[in-house]
């Protein structure tokens, strides 16, 4: 497992170098234009790196790709952030970038805030 530095550095390098989904899903998601929920992206937490995490309420969001489709460590991954006390929302990047608004009414109706 990486180290906290390894960690660190690599979630800001993927910071810097998002996904087209990432970026538009961010887009949405920053300074609390989603209904106030203030997320931060690419977050080191325990030996993993999520997507976008908002700590109140406690969930993570992940924009996937074809790679994610049935991954073992993906379900690790979520369990341990289950195990943490976080809500594990996916989507797919295909999704993401044809139906933005969709994908932040289902993150709102996750949490129980939606429509």
């Amino acid at each position: 497992m990486p180290d906290r530095k390894e960690l660190r550095d690599r979630a800001r390098a993927m910071r810097h170098d998002q996904t087209p989904a990432e970026r538009r899903l961010w887009g949405l998601l920053r300074g609390g234009q989603l209904s106030g929920l203030k997320f931060r992206r690419q977050v080191p937490l325990g030996g993993y790196i999520a997507d976008f995490v908002c700590f109140y309420p406690r969930v993570i969001v992940e924009c996937d790709g074809g790679q994610h489709a049935d991954n073992a460590y993906d379900a690790e991954r979520d369990a341990w952030f289950r195990a943490e006390g976080f809500q594990v929302l996916r989507y797919w990047n295909t999704d993401i970038l044809a139906h933005p608004r969709e994908a932040g009414e289902a993150i709102l109706r996750a949490v129980g805030r939606g429509p």
